[in-house]
């Protein structure tokens, strides 16, 4: 009924506020208080009124109303959210209040009491409670409560109405919310002829202290009360007058307790009967939640009442509703509005109410939040359900403590001193929630996966699990039959004793008799905790249902009435033990069964025997005598009860025909103890007698008929379960199933596997060809491949592809029925044969039929791995084919389901357990696939566990993560398992990642697998594996086995210390198992110490195998304290399973365990790898463990491409160091050339101290560039990106090579100063004397212009010719010419020579002493083989004939002998003077080519030989070029050079003619332009390098073979391979000219140095000459127009601040400029205008030249030759292969180890086999793995094995191919031109391998892609 605002104020007036005032604030949304406690109204509840009481103006509390309120409203922020208001601990003249804290920052809160609409008290408290004394009996108070906030905002009053109880009456916790009406005691009489009136439950609030005084918990809350009326005890026993309601209002509405309304409730009124029989719609509301929350008897008083009694035990949760004798419901009150629901109500404190419809998924609740490791308890109610869910999925049994804490304080009384009452209202759990309504919440709002792990990990801590699941909104039970399907129990009954048998079996099918306990009416006696008691021994109690006495177990349930719980008790098989020594499941009703008649009648007709519990029974209760019920039933009694009633016991009893068996009753003198026995025997005797045993499942049958709903009935489950037994049930034989429906991971898969590691380990190719084994393999996999083609995809893969391709939810209900149905499956076959292998096993001589049904038992276990295995082969056989069949087309889409799978929690086998394989394919594209669906957020952090087998690792990592690993008996882990779980947004940024991936894995040393001799390589295998893929791997130790242990450690150290090497550093943890000591860890310091000193044993140990003894340490492997780096965990079981519950002790141990772990993954430094990058170190790890050596197997392209750019930045760096040194070398050559000089810069004139001077700044300028270059490693080290960790261990290296580079770098400095510092002296006495000279000719030349103008006669030119001819000759004559000393450059050669060959001993000598050097060189070089062979056994020659070795020695010596005739003539045009340091680079140039070649180098005859022939023709051109410089620079040539110059200057001052225009042409065309010039030769290299540079082919070495080898591909021209194999550097200077050449004469679109297009020749040379040219231009005229301000006044000084100003840059020849400057009278202005013309014409004549100048041309004048600075760079170090001769590809200068990324096979350096002379096929990445032996030189021509080359060759290191397409390459290009190899290298043609002729172009070109790990854009 709907009223205006003004009517219900006048209806009510001891309301404050009504439902439309909360429409106009909805901020005032407070909750006053119910008479019962926790029973919360809102301020729009309707209230009730006496039918009687029509004049509302008689109500006590009239005087007080809404009205008062608004008249100071506007005082109050309406912002602020009001408080709620619980009133307690009510009596006569006092009451307590208690409130909730404001958001706001509050300073005091004003408690107001109001009567009459006076104020009776006023209290200021900076508390949430306060108690008011002083108070009248059975007055009316309105109460007002207002928050002081300290910004000076006050709140609206929260109000509400309380009324005090008459004088003597002790009635606690009657709490009204201030909408409620006040109901009036009515008399006696009217109440006693209300109809139906045996089962009102108004009792419940009499004083059951009349006996004893004492009080039950339940009747300190009223339980007997209507929740709108305050009921006063009577006095003589009997019912109180209740209030005056009309007869049926009371009959259908007053007997329901602890009702709670919403906010949106209407307000129910009193009326007639006729009134209330015709409201609509009344059955439905809900006042009903807080019934039989505890159910909870902790009472010993005879008279106390039951808990369940405080919670309205026999009310229906739905509705306010009698037990109706017909079975019908009675009509209730009627309602206003439609009401909130209190589900929705519940949900929404639960912060569930979306979950509701869009149910929890397992994805959520398993997802890892911040939550998950945060030890902060529940603060509020919405954080319970989580609390709950993180406790239970960790299987803690204290997950039911569901407490909060609130952040305000408890609250104390505002007045000081003793307040009792107070005192014990702060004790009371007033705003806790029941567990029951939390669990009944979370299994409403879950999906049927998350069902299923509640009730699994529920069953696991021994809690009851829920059968029937009510829904009060709906009033709806559901049977959970699917959600109980995963739990599996194992247990010995009494007939299995002996045998020492056990059955384990699925709860759900198993036929056990129940046993079940219900209550009727009130009852003192706690139901749930005697059953607690009778499941438990004396020596263990365990709470298994929630009761009373429980944390919040006395709490008001709000929905969980109606829900029937079950547990089972189960026997262990020892007597001594067993409570009941046969199965029993016990189910547990809560609530009143009379208003939950449905579920009583389900329970009757499924139970073997129904207990009912009673205080008193009604004589009349038809739902007891009238029940026809196949179940025994037993009634349970307590005769102490002031209720009980012997006689209508007895009556009852007679009715149902009951004996005294049937009857149980606790009296005076019957304990506690004695009763619960006289309980367990009864349920005994019905265990044992009964033949009622039903199945769960069978009990739908029963639900359907009863209305109750079943889980299993939704359409996609029962497609699920359809399609799964549809593949079931065609298994009769698991084996032969597995043969037929699922072949291609048989034998086949097996034969697959052993191929693949044959095909690296090469254990079986004795003397046969390596590269022919390798290709018969690679045909038998393909044959087996064809086979699995040819077979088809069965039925059964058919029908599980078609299945898993359903939607989301069909599937995964699909794949959980099949992964059912299998191990029940395998669960019977294995009990089978155990018990087949116990009876062979008592007689020996059944030792073959053992070991058979030993390995029938290793391959009956069959699950959905199995099928999803085949579905990998399928997918894996499809890609083999050349040409898919359509049919396979379909099986594109299986990795994206895959993939999905992955993401939706299911686990995905990772390693093949049976086969010990990966599919790679197969996991490597569901990887792929799992990067497309999450996109961005693909970054994953791996927790692996490693550990002996049956140590809890999956049990671990279950708790741990909640996840649902198999550990099921029979089902050991087999392999290794991946599981990805979410990380929550908010954690995802402290971790750095978005999904955890755990990987479970095989026990280590497993029984099965240590009778076969490689089970310790397949254990290395495995810990190998998941230790690289992990972040963090979990170390499981059962510390009870000492020897596994120490084994699992030794494989686990190789493992780490194998992950240290390949640059991955994973950080473990170790778990010892089953240590429950507090003391432990202090306790077990000895045992740490001495694993540690085991740990650091084994890792020398392990280092020696692994060959890399620098590691003596566990820490040098990894960072590990002992101290920190363990975890003690205790047993997993409380007490003897199957009845124990986990332990929480391990639950609290493995929380921390996680706890650190979290931490650790925060606190890591390496970045987290990506899905893709993960795929990456999968695929690599894998391809090495094959391998038999790791660590020289391990290719990864993560590590190739760290590697990569770790070279090309440092690349970077060492150009940059090396060009900054190269400008300053010329720089100060340039500054050494013209000291002394006019153009002299430095103030400094003597040549040494300048000399000493630039020293000091080179070495200045190198160490701050070394401390640059180790600070960019540095840096370079510390960033996170680029998988820069992976490479650390070549840190050192690269520094080192920074270090080298500065030390070479100096010393190259350091020699050309001197050389610069020896020419500037030489020619300095030249200079001098070229000075004077000039002086001379210049004072003759001046006087004779004297003389003749004295003559005052016209001379003209020819007269002036002849005077100037004689002036010349006279002066000349008088002048002195010193003759110029000539060194003798031979000598000088050999001297070096001999000092360079010293070491070489007296046969270098000798040849040295019979030569002489001028007559060397004149010839061609010719090698002579014969010292070489004489010194060699004919052994040799097997594989290396004479003219082979002749051949390839004299290819080198070519190579050599023209490097160092370029190395010459660049000196040579140069056109300088000849320098010590010359001979020395020559000689050093030879050196670094012969160490490339050590057969060569160990030659010494050839290295004489070669070096006498160079030196020869070097000396000769050395001694001509000294010569032609002091020709050059000889005095009286230089003077007379210049001679017609004088002359013309002569004439030109005798007839005074202008000589501006003439001069300024000289000065630029003889001074500035050689300068340019020479400036450009100087630098235009070094513009070429670095232009070059920016090309991809030059970065790094690794990308220089990778191009120079695609370009022979492309061009596929045999003499070229021949050129690249025999001659490999003098092919790479040619190729690399070429492409100098090829980038630099590409035309260029436009000139950027001149004002039109440039011409169709201009090239991109030109455009550096044009740069540099520009730069000079603008430096001279920016020289000469700063000249100009200086205004000398004459030419020459203008000229010498012009050469000053250039001095740093340009060398100008002081010979021109000295020539320049006689008889120089030009005008400085004039001068320097044509100056400026002439330098125009300069550019432009430089211009053209650039133009028309050839590229050879150009190169040849460079002082920086690019093609050898490129060499240097890509040559590296130049070492190559011992065996196949690739160069090494290694970074920095000073790598420790040469490596390439390519190998190729040995008969392309010439090697052949001696009996056939056919070429050899084999290549050395395959042959390190094999047992073939090699032998040379430098094994004195002794076999040794390939596997050992270290041994020789221990600065190699010869990684195994990273596949089997890695060397494609090279047999494609050996196969192409395998005819023109054999001639070239008079040999026969090698014997090619089938499937190397199968090789494409492609395939070489896909297979160089891979190998150098190129990404070509």
């Amino acid at each position: 009924m709907e009223s205006s605002e003004e009517e219900e104020l006048s209806e009510a007036p001891g309301a404050s506020t009504g439902p439309e005032m909360r429409e106009k604030d909805s901020s005032e949304n407070f909750r006053g208080s119910l008479i019962q406690p926790e029973c919360e109204r809102t301020e729009s509840e309707a209230r009730m009124e006496s039918s009687e009481d029509k004049d509302s103006s008689d109500a006590p509390c009239s005087a007080f109303g809404p009205e008062k309120n608004k008249k100071d409203s506007s005082r109050y922020d309406k912002r602020i959210r009001p408080v709620k208001i619980t009133v307690s601990n009510i009596s006569s003249e006092s009451l307590s209040l208690q409130w909730d804290t404001p958001a706001d920052e509050v300073e005091s809160f004003t408690v107001t009491c109001s009567t009459e609409g006076e104020t009776d008290q006023q209290v200021t408290t900076d508390t949430i409670s306060v108690t008011l004394s002083n108070l009248k009996p059975a007055v009316c108070y309105s109460l007002h409560v207002s928050a002081q906030l300290r910004d000076g905002r006050q709140s609206r009053p929260a109000t509400t109405t309380a009324e005090t109880t008459r004088e003597g009456l002790n009635q606690t916790e009657c709490e009204t919310t201030e909408g409620e009406a006040r109901l009036k005691r009515s008399e006696k009489k009217e109440l006693a002829d209300a109809p139906e009136a045996s089962l009102v439950s108004e009792k419940r609030g009499e004083d059951s202290s009349e006996n004893d005084n004492q009080k039950s918990p339940e009747d300190s809350q009223g339980l007997n009360s209507d929740p709108n009326s305050c009921v006063h005890p009577p006095e003589s026993g009997t019912q109180s007058k209740a209030a005056s309601m009309s007869e049926s209002a009371v009959t259908d509405s007053l007997k329901q307790t602890e009702c709670e309304r919403t906010e949106s409730e209407a307000r129910i009124e009193s009326s007639k009967e006729k009134e209330l029989a015709d409201a609509p719609e009344a059955s439905l509301v809900s006042e009903k939640r807080g019934e039989d929350s505890s159910e909870n008897d902790s009472v010993s008083s005879p008279d106390q009442k039951s808990p369940e009694d405080s919670q309205g035990l026999n009310s229906d949760p739905n509705s306010c509703v009698d037990p109706p004798e017909s079975g019908t419901k009675s009509k209730a009150a009627s309602m206003s509005e439609s009401a909130e629901t209190h589900l929705e109500s519940f949900l929404e404190d639960l912060g569930l109410e979306q979950f509701y419809t869009q149910k929890l998924s397992l994805s959520k609740i398993l997802q890892i939040d911040k939550k998950t490791t945060d030890d902060q308890p529940a603060k509020c109610k919405s954080d319970l359900p989580w609390y709950f869910l993180k406790k239970l999925m960790m299987v803690n049994v204290t997950a039911r403590n569901v407490k909060y804490t609130s952040d305000s304080k408890s609250g104390v009384s505002g007045k000081t001193g003793l307040n009792l009452k107070n005192l014990v209202s702060r004790l009371k759990s007033a705003n806790m929630l029941n567990p029951l309504d939390i669990i009944t919440a979370l299994f409403l709002c879950s999906d049927g996966f998350v069902q299923q792990e509640l009730a699994l990990k529920m069953s696991m801590c021994q809690f009851s699990v829920p059968l029937l699941l009510p829904d009060c909104d709906k009033n709806q039970s559901t049977l959970m039959v699917r959600a109980l399907r995963d739990i599996v129990k194992k247990y010995r009954p009494k007939s299995l004793s002996e045998s020492k048998g056990f059955i384990e079996d699925r709860i759900v099918v198993s036929e056990l008799p129940m046993i079940s306990f219900v209550r009727l009416g009130e009852c003192s006696l706690s139901k749930s905790e005697i059953l607690n008691k009778l499941l438990s021994s004396s020596q263990q109690y365990h709470d298994t249902f929630v009761h009373h006495n429980m944390d919040c177990g006395d709490s008001p349930r709000r929905i969980s009435n109606g829900l029937t719980e079950i547990t089972w008790y189960l026997p262990c098989g020892n007597e001594n033990i067993d409570i009941f020594s046969h199965p029993v499941a016990l189910a547990n009703l809560r609530g009143d069964m009379a208003s939950f008649q449905t579920q009583f009648s389900f329970l009757c007709q499924t139970s073997a025997a129904v207990f009912v519990f009673f205080d008193n029974l009604d004589p009349e209760c038809e739902l007891l005598t009238n029940l026809n019920s196949k179940s025994e039933i037993f009634l349970v009694g307590n005769h102490q009860s002031r209720n009980f009633s012997l006689d209508a016991l007895e009556q009852v009893a007679t009715e149902m025909s009951l004996t005294d068996e049937n009857i149980i009753l606790k009296t005076t003198d019957i304990n506690e103890a004695d009763f619960v026995k006289r309980l367990r025997e009864a349920v005994t005797h019905v265990v044992e007698k009964t033949k009622k045993k039903m199945r769960i499942e069978q009990m739908a049958e029963v639900a359907l008929k009863l209305g109750i709903l079943v889980d299993e009935d939704s359409p996609e489950y029962q497609s699920g379960k359809k399609k799964a037994d549809a593949i079931t049930a065609e298994i009769r034989d698991i084996l032969k199933y597995k043969e037929d429906q699922l072949p291609l991971q048989g034998q086949i898969w097996k034969d697959l596997t052993s191929l693949e590691k044959e095909e690296v380990r090469l254990r079986k190719v004795g003397s046969e060809n390596i590269e022919k084994y390798k290709s018969d393999l690679q045909l038998k996999k393909k044959k087996l491949r064809q086979k699995q083609n040819t077979s088809g995809i069965s039925k059964a893969m058919t029908s599980f592809i078609s299945a898993i391709s359903s939607n989301t939810l069909e599937r995964g209900f699909f794949l959980k029925w099949m992964r059912i149905n299998l191990d029940d499956m395998s669960r019977v076959k294995l009990s089978e044969l155990r018990e087949q292998y116990k009876d062979k096993c008592k007689n020996s001589e059944n030792n073959e039929e053992i070991k058979e049904i030993d390995q029938q038992i290793s391959n009956s276990s069959l699950g959905t791995e199995h099928f999803f295995r085949e579905m990998g082969q399928i997918y894996e056989a499809s890609l083999a084919l050349e040409k898919p069949h359509p049919s396979h087309q379909q099986l594109n889409h299986l990795p994206k389901l895959g993939a999905q799978l992955l993401l939706d929690g299911f686990p995905l086998e990772l390693v093949d357990g049976d086969a010990s394989n990966i599919p790679l394919s197969w996991v490597s594209d569901v990887l792929s696939q799992l990067s497309d669906l999450v996109g961005s957020k693909n970054r994953i952090l791996v927790v692996t566990v490693l550990g002996v087998q049956s140590t809890g690792k999956s049990t671990l990592l279950n708790t741990m993560f909640g996840v649902q690993f198999a550990v099921s008996s029979g089902r050991c882990t087999r392999g290794a398992f991946m599981l990805l779980i979410r990380i929550d947004e908010e954690l995802q940024k402290e971790l750095k990642c978005d999904f955890m991936m755990i990987i479970d894995t095989e026990g280590l040393k497993s029984p099965e697998l240590t009778q076969l001799d490689n089970s310790y390589e397949h254990d290395n295998e495995l810990a190998t594996l998941v230790v690289g893929l992990s972040d963090i791997t979990i170390i499981n130790i059962a510390m009870e086995n000492s020897t596994e242990m120490k084994d699992i450690l030794q494989i686990v150290v190789h493992a780490f210390l194998r992950m240290k090497e390949v640059g991955k550093k994973p950080q473990c943890y170790f778990v010892h198992q089953n240590v429950s000591d507090v003391s432990a860890h202090d306790k077990n310091l000895r045992d740490r110490k001495l694993l540690f000193q085991q740990l650091n044993e084994m890792t020398q140990a392990a280092a020696k195998m692994e060959k890399k003894e620098q590691n003596k340490s566990f820490t040098d492997v990894m960072a590990y304290d002992p101290d920190t780096g363990n975890c003690y965990i205790p047993g997993l079981w409380t007490g003897n399973p199957p009845m124990a519950p986990v332990n929480t002790g391990y639950s609290e141990a493995v929380y921390e365990l996680k706890k650190n772990i979290i931490q650790l993954l925060r606190n890591r430094d390496s970045p987290v790898n990506k899905v893709l990058e993960f795929k990456e170190w999968m695929t690599s790890l894998w391809n090495a463990v094959k391998h038999e050596n790791f660590l020289f197997s391990f290719r990864n392209s993560l590590v190739a491409d760290a590697y990569m750019r770790l070279c090309t930045e440092f690349n970077k760096w060492e150009w940059e160091f090396k060009k900054e040194m190269y400008n300053w070398v010329t720089n100060a050559e340039t500054k050494i050339s013209n000291i002394g000089t006019l153009a002299a810069q430095s103030k400094i004139s003597d040549l040494t101290q300048f000399h000493s001077q630039l020293k000091t700044e080179a070495v200045t300028v190198m160490s701050v560039w070394e401390t640059k270059l180790l600070d960019n490693v540095t840096q370079y080290f510390k960033q996170t990106d680029g998988h820069v960790y992976l490479v650390v261990g070549h840190k050192e290296e690269f520094e080192n090579s920074a270090r080298s580079l500065r030390n070479q770098t100096e010393r190259s400095v350091l020699d050309q100063l001197q050389a610069a510092v020896d020419i500037k002296q030489g020619m300095a006495e030249i200079d001098r004397i070229k000075e004077n000279h000039t002086k001379e000719i210049e004072k003759a030349a001046s006087e004779l212009i004297e003389k003749c103008r004295k003559r005052n006669v016209q001379m003209n030119d020819e007269e002036l010719d002849e005077e100037f001819n004689k002036m010349w000759n006279e002066t000349v004559s008088k002048l002195t010419f010193k003759q110029q000393h000539v060194t003798n450059v031979f000598e000088n050669v050999s001297c070096h020579l001999r000092v360079n060959l010293a070491h070489r001993g007296s046969y270098a000598h000798e040849i040295l002493n019979k030569t002489r050097l001028e007559d060397c060189g004149k010839k061609n070089f010719k090698y002579k083989a014969a010292q070489f062979f004489n010194k060699m056994t004919d052994t040799i020659l097997n594989v290396i004939p004479v003219q082979t070795h002749t051949k390839a020695a004299q290819e080198n010596a070519d190579c050599i002998i023209k490097t160092c005739e370029k190395l010459v003539n660049n000196k040579q045009s140069q056109k300088s003077n000849y320098h010590n340091n010359y001979i020395e680079e020559v000689l050093k140039t030879i050196d670094q080519h012969l160490e490339q070649n050590q057969d060569l180098k160990e030659d010494t005859h050839f290295e004489v030989s070669l070096k006498l022939h160079i030196c020869g023709f070097t000396a000769r051109k050395f001694q001509k070029m000294h010569e032609d410089f002091l020709e050059e620079n000889d005095p009286y040539r230089c003077l007379n050079k210049y001679k017609a110059k004088f002359c013309s200057d002569f004439k030109d001052v005798f007839h005074k003619r202008d000589q501006c225009q003439k001069k300024a042409e000289e000065f630029v065309n003889k001074c500035l332009k050689p300068a340019v010039e020479d400036f450009i030769n100087r630098y235009l290299g070094l513009s070429i390098v670095d232009e070059m540079l920016k090309k991809q082919e030059f970065s790094t070495r690794v990308s220089f073979q990778y191009y120079i080898l695609l370009d022979l591909l492309s061009r596929q021209a045999f003499d070229d391979y021949l050129s690249f194999t025999s001659s490999y550097q003098s092919f790479v200077k040619k190729w690399i000219l070429k492409k100098i050449k090829e980038h630099f004469s590409s035309s260029s679109k436009t000139s950027e140095f001149e004002k039109q297009p440039s011409s169709p020749s201009s090239s991109k040379i030109s455009e550096l000459e044009n740069q540099h040219l520009e730069t000079n231009v603008s430096r001279i005229n920016e020289a000469i127009e700063k000249a100009k301000t200086q205004n000398r006044g004459n030419v020459q000084t203008f000229v010498e601040d012009i050469c000053k100003d250039l001095g740093d840059k340009l060398t100008i020849s002081q010979e021109a400029l000295g020539a320049f400057m006689i008889l120089n009278n030009a005008d400085q202005d004039k001068f320097a205008h044509y100056l400026t013309i002439s330098v125009k014409e300069l550019k432009k004549t430089l211009t053209e030249r650039f133009h028309k100048t050839s590229f050879e041309d150009k190169l040849q004048y460079l002082h920086i030759q690019p093609g050898g600075e490129l060499f240097k760079r890509v040559i590296g170090c130049g070492k190559q292969c011992p065996f196949c001769a690739v160069p090494c590809e290694a970074g920095g200068e000073a790598h420790a180890q040469h490596r390439a990324s390519l190998h190729r096979p040995d008969g392309l350096r010439r090697y052949r086999w001696r009996k056939t002379d056919k070429l050899s096929t084999d290549i050395c990445s395959s042959s390190v793995e094999s047992e073939n032996r090699f032998r040379c030189s430098q094994t004195k021509n002794e076999w040794h094995p390939y596997k050992n080359y270290r041994d020789i060759f221990p600065d190699w290191d010869i990684f195994s191919d990273g596949s089997l397409e890695a060397s494609d390459y090279w047999k494609y290009i050996m196969t192409k031109y395998n005819d023109d190899f054999a001639k070239e290298y008079n040999a026969e043609p090698a014997d090619i391998p089938e499937t190397w002729r199968e090789i494409t172009s492609q395939q070489a070109e896909e297979s160089l892609k891979k190998s150098f790990n190129v990404n070509v854009k």
